[in-house]
């Protein structure tokens, strides 16, 4: 034995005999308890050898399993908590167009970015919504927002290829079209299950799938059930039976695959799960079997159709008639852009076909590329009955090309045609020929000096311009006509006696009139005697409602484009157009008497001009409508002033003709439809 070891043993032995000694002085007091080591987890697994080390227990398996399913627990329960349902929907989903309408209730254009109309999920057949349910999502209403199968079946089709929307409920695809994009990641899936989940306690189920239905893709440019009952069938989703709504259920699973417009193979498909989604009706008892037999044959829709949109004339009548709208529906820009409104216009369609053929057969006359004064030809046209409603217009060769509407601008002079307001207002008020002097009664018979160069005179003499020269009066055709009556003088275009009217009347009381009768102050030009012979410019359509009050008996309404207006079939409450007395029955009656029909049958009118000749104008009223027809060049690119019309055509006079004859003309053509049409009720009868 080694010393070292006897050392040891000797120092044991010491430990143990002290040991009694320690217990005993800390008795009494409490031990600190000792920490407990961590075990640390067998595996790789001790005793085993080779592969075998890498196999867990089943203990090590479970806990395993447990563990992820706690952690997966609380992962999904804060992600949950924190998702909040967005309050901005994708622009797709909300924006919806707007639809215009003729007079007679048929489609005029659509505007809008989307082909979308909103209907309320009671106005849907309940036929059509079980179609769709049967083909999507048959347990729609006892689902809690999505479907584990389809999850699950959905996240594979994540990393492979599929159809998108098979694995997904209603609610998920619907959180997909507003809310999410329609990318295919995983964290994109997870959120829409976690958003379904969400909108379905949020939510009412029929909630959901109206907006579902309302906000769905169809194809040929529709979103939602109205506009693909439209595109498909051309007709309102209430009146679609289960047949149709079964194809249109199709549609869900992609327009390119199921629509047999696209190409042919697609027909075979759609045939089949048609046929397929009536069936699945019928096993889900929403369908009777007797039913289900009547519909043996497939409902082919009806073959792609261009879309209405604003171009060619229409777009002028959709610029007139959205600007009406807002204004008197007190629609906003952000709330009219936002679409879903059905607007109801005044517009006639056989009478804008009539005006649209009369004024392009006038300006085919035209040779703009060979000859300089006709280019830059515009032809502004508009019809306006007596109770305010426009009826026609023409606004220029195609809207799409030229935005200008030639027949709403207001830098064109009125011209002569602006004589009977001035005869009306005579008539009205009289006149007063010396300075604080009595008003004198003025009729038709009231005689005036009619020749060409008469000296214009005021109270205290000749009128002088500010320019020290003599004022004169001359008529457009240059013609001295002598003494003559002032319903002589309107009947044969002498001007100059109401020039000298005008001063008499008092060019303050022919402004009024003239703006009772419908023209704007805006448009009104400067209180120089030349104001009696229009140097204001009204536009062809103010001029037609101007005109229109005498043919009203006196009583002028304020022009109007739109008649009712809807937003997804709820009435818009409109300003009714004002209507107000202009002036007297007897005043217009006898103005109307001066303008008389003449050679125009039972139509009443007036030519006009300027005397720098850069307007051209006939206005006239009859049978239900008062037109007015102008014509003048400008060069938009440059300036809106007008231009001389001087060689317009290949002519060199300055006649009114060209105009009178787009008048007669689309006068014709109306009197023309009016007759077809009441022997063709007298047919019917």
């Amino acid at each position: 034995m080694t010393e070292h070891s006897t050392y040891r043993r000797a120092a044991q032995y010491l430990r143990d005999a002290a040991e009694p000694l320690t217990r005993t002085r800390h008795r009494g007091k409490r031990a600190k308890p000792r920490r407990p080591r961590l075990r640390r987890p067998d595996y790789p697994r001790s005793g085993r050898t080779g592969w075998r080390r890498w196999i867990p227990s089943w203990r090590q398996l479970v806990l395993s399993f447990l563990t992820a399913v706690v952690s997966l627990t609380v992962v999904v329960g804060v992600a949950y908590s924190r998702t909040e349902i967005p309050e901005d929907l994708n622009s797709f989903a909300t924006q919806q167009d707007n639809v215009y309408y003729w007079s007679d209730g048929s489609r005029m254009a659509r505007t809008g970015w989307v082909s979308r109309q909103e209907m309320p999920l009671e106005k849907i057949p309940e036929h059509v919504r079980w179609a769709v349910l049967a083909a999507e999502n048959a347990d729609f209403y006892s689902d809690p927002g999505v479907s584990v199968g389809g999850i699950t079946r959905g996240l594979l089709r994540t990393v492979g290829e599929g159809d998108t929307q098979g694995g997904s409920t209603i609610t998920q695809q619907y959180v997909k079209n507003v809310y999410l994009t329609q990318d295919q990641s995983f964290s994109r899936k997870f959120t829409e299950m976690l958003l379904a989940i969400k909108l379905d306690r949020h939510l009412s189920k029929d909630q959901i799938l109206e907006d579902y239905l309302n906000t769905s893709w169809f194809g040929r440019g529709t979103y939602g059930l109205q506009r693909a009952s439209q595109a498909y069938y051309g007709k309102e989703v209430t009146q679609l039976n289960a047949s149709e709504g079964a194809f249109l259920a199709a549609l869900l699973k992609g327009a390119s695959l199921y629509d047999p417009a696209v190409r042919p193979a697609n027909r075979e498909r759609a045939v089949e799960r048609w046929s397929w989604t009536l069936d699945r009706m019928v096993e889900i008892g929403k369908l009777s079997r007797e039913e289900r037999a009547r519909y043996t044959t497939f409902p082919e829709p009806r073959k792609p159709t261009r879309p209405n949109s604003a171009g060619g004339q229409d777009g002028y009548l959709v610029e007139l008639a959205e600007t009406y709208a807002k204004r008197a529906g007190h629609i906003t820009e952000e709330q009219f852009a936002l679409g879903g409104y059905q607007i109801y216009t005044t517009f006639d369609k056989r009478r804008m076909t009539a005006l649209t053929k009369a004024v392009g057969d006038s300006r085919a006359t035209l040779d703009p590329k060979d000859r300089d004064a006709d280019r830059y030809a515009r032809f502004g046209a508009a019809s306006v009955a007596p109770d305010g409603r426009i009826l026609a217009v023409h606004g220029g060769p195609d809207h799409k090309k030229q935005a200008f509407n030639e027949s709403n601008t207001a830098t064109v002079p009125a011209g002569t045609a602006f004589t009977p307001f001035v005869y009306a207002a005579a008539l009205e008020h009289g006149v007063q020929r010396e300075r604080n002097g009595p008003r004198v009664p003025v009729t038709p018979s009231t005689v005036y000096d009619g020749d060409d160069g008469v000296t214009l005179r005021t109270p205290e003499g000749p009128y002088w311009d500010r320019g020290g020269k003599m004022v004169k009066g001359h008529n457009l055709d240059g013609r001295s006509h002598g003494r003559i009556s002032l319903r002589q003088a309107m009947a044969d275009s002498a001007d100059a006696p109401f020039l000298q009217l005008g001063m008499d009347v008092g060019l303050d009381r022919v402004r009024g009139t003239a703006q009772s009768a419908g023209l704007l102050p805006a448009s009104f030009g400067p209180p120089v005697p030349d104001f009696a012979l229009g140097n204001s410019t009204p536009s062809a359509i103010r001029m037609a409602a101007a005109y229109s009050t005498f043919a009203a008996r006196g009583t002028h309404t304020e022009p109007y484009s739109v008649q009712r207006i809807t937003r997804n079939g709820a009435p818009v409450p409109l300003t009714a157009p004002r209507s107000k007395r202009a002036v007297s029955p007897a005043v217009a009656a006898r103005v109307t008497e001066a303008l008389g029909p003449g050679g125009r049958g039972e139509y009443a009118g007036k030519s006009g001009g300027t005397k720098d000749d850069t307007a051209r104008w006939y206005v006239g009223y009859g049978g239900g409508e008062s037109t007015a027809v102008v014509v003048y060049r400008m060069d938009l690119a440059k300036s809106l002033a007008p231009l001389p019309l001087e060689g317009l055509g290949g002519e060199s006079s300055a006649g009114p003709d060209q105009p009178a004859e787009i008048f007669d003309q689309y006068t014709d053509a109306v009197s023309r439809s009016k007759g077809a049409t009441e022997t063709q009720k007298g047919k019917s009868r």
